[in-house]
């Protein structure tokens, strides 16, 4: 039992490390989400405009090409 807790106390600390990001890993992912919310602001005001739902979704699919995983950009809510 010892040694699992010891070894657990020493994995821990690594795990800590491995997950860790450097500044430049950071800034890129703040300049991604950005990018995201600027697509989903841009698609309220395609809805906002009285555009019809699918025209304003594959606007946003466009926009968020290469942003975020899957067809909702990031964004996944009831509809």
């Amino acid at each position: 039992m010892k040694r699992l807790l010891c070894l657990l106390a020493l994995a821990l600390p690594l795990a800590a490390i491995a997950q860790a990001h450097d500044a430049a890993a950071i800034a890129k992912d703040v300049q991604r989400h950005r990018a995201m919310a600027a697509a989903h602001e841009a698609a309220a005001r395609c809805l906002e405009s009285g555009k019809k739902y699918e025209a304003c979704q594959k606007e946003l699919q466009a926009a968020c090409k290469g942003l975020a995983l899957g067809k909702n950009c990031g964004m996944r809510h009831e509809h």
